[in-house]
């Protein structure tokens, strides 16, 4: 696993691999360590854990790498981002201790409220792509290792659009070579990974793999993609209450969410381009989850309203409110008011271990581009041109067991239920 970024979300997630291996922890919030998935009728009782039935690679399979602007090991990286206990930290250090950073393609342009001296030089975004492609194989080289996924892991980049230079493979090259401004790091990246037939997920909202550039590089070299923008705390609870809300035609006038967090992320998210690319990730889920323009009369006049505050001394722990002005039959007027106290990283690390591990199954499956099946994980899904993108939270999780069942000639489940009693 190739992670872009070795901060708060790759610590956690890299501590908390070490720690299951050793049988210090379990993998809860994993799909894919602790997740079944139901298998022909229901009156068959198979329902098998998916690492039984998927080729997944096994935890023990993995070794860790990655880039980061500063020079801390990830020891000392994960007890910089206090997510995990001491404790804990101090019974997997020797393993975290050796995985040092290489220096990261890092421009502050794109994120103007960081900076640090683990910095790679070059000519051009070209030469710093070739640069990290030297990375990747000697990183391949070094451990004797078959396969490798990538995942952004790195900061919110400022907000940007689809540029001229992002429309052609041939075009996205000469925009490296001139350095264009259009060009972001975590593009770098991205092309550097995609060249090479590496799975790439970005997990973060910037407009990293999504254009037509990267998405037909990886068709040309069988490198499946997925992102963007994982669904972890305030997004998370989104999908899963809208679509209930949605199904019982409630109306919604206004949805006024709000977070308080300390970490880096906060921090970044200070710099009102970056939290541009954020804010335009997180609202755009409840459009398409309430379809407006099907249901004018109970959502066409939905006020939405997302606000993000930095506020150090909660570090990683998040707390995201929500007030939901409702009304039902005959116009009369409800409230809904969530207060969720999460630890973003905590709900990060499970989903960066399975979007790799999915990654990496699409790729021996033979599944390269865009991996719409696993829009499960993500805020903004990355879809076909044409399509509009599925946030319902269950939807995408019958998208995702359907996939792993077309991939074992099972039948998929459509949930229609005549065959119990025609």
């Amino acid at each position: 696993m190739l992670l872009v970024g070795l901060g708060a979300v790759s610590t956690t997630t890299i501590a908390g691999v070490l720690a299951i291996r050793k049988g210090l922890a379990e993998p809860i919030g994993s799909l894919t360590q602790m997740g079944t998935i139901r298998l022909g009728k229901r009156t068959e009782g198979r329902t098998p854990k998916i690492t039984d039935v998927v080729p997944l690679a096994g935890l023990d399979d993995l070794v860790f790498g990655g880039w980061d602007i500063f020079e801390d090991d990830c020891y000392a990286a994960a007890r910089t981002a206090g997510v995990i206990e001491p404790s804990l930290l101090q019974k997997v250090r020797p393993d975290l201790e050796k995985i040092r950073p290489w220096p990261a393609v890092f421009d502050q342009r794109y994120v103007k409220r960081l900076d640090g001296p683990n910095v790679k030089k070059g000519r051009n975004k070209k030469d710093l792509a070739e640069q990290v492609i030297s990375d990747i194989r000697t990183f391949k080289s070094d451990h004797k290792l078959d396969r490798l996924v990538m995942v952004w892991c790195g900061s919110t980049e400022v907000f940007m659009t689809e540029s001229p230079a992002h429309a052609t493979i041939e075009g996205l090259e000469r925009a490296l070579e001139d350095n264009e401004p259009s060009i972001p790091s975590s593009m770098v990246y991205a092309y550097a990974a995609i060249r090479e037939g590496i799975p790439y997920a970005n997990a973060a909202p910037n407009l990293s793999a999504d254009i037509p550039a990267l998405v037909a590089l990886a068709a040309k070299t069988s490198a499946p993609l997925a992102g963007k923008d994982l669904k972890t705390g305030q997004t998370l609870i989104k999908t899963i209450i809208a679509p209930g809300l949605k199904a019982r035609l409630l109306g919604i006038s206004g949805w006024y969410s709000t977070n308080i967090l300390g970490n880096r992320d906060g921090e970044v998210l200070e710099d009102p381009e970056s939290f541009k690319t954020k804010e335009e990730s997180k609202k755009s889920v409840l459009d398409y989850i309430l379809q407006p323009t099907l249901y004018p009369e109970l959502y066409e006049n939905l006020c939405h309203m997302v606000r993000i505050n930095y506020y150090p001394p909660r570090g990683d722990n998040k707390e995201g409110w929500d007030n939901i002005d409702l009304f039902g039959w005959l116009g009369y007027p409800m409230q809904l008011k969530i207060n969720f106290l999460c630890r973003d990283s905590i709900l990060a690390a499970p989903i960066v271990l399975d979007v790799a591990l999915f990654l990496d199954l699409a790729k021996r499956a033979g599944m390269s581009g865009v991996q719409e099946w696993l829009s499960f994980y993500f805020k903004s899904p990355v879809h076909a041109p044409g399509l509009y993108p599925e946030h319902d939270l269950f939807i995408q999780l019958m998208k995702l067991k359907n996939t792993l069942r077309f991939l074992k000639g099972e039948d998929l489940i459509t949930h229609l239920g005549r065959e119990y009693y025609d």
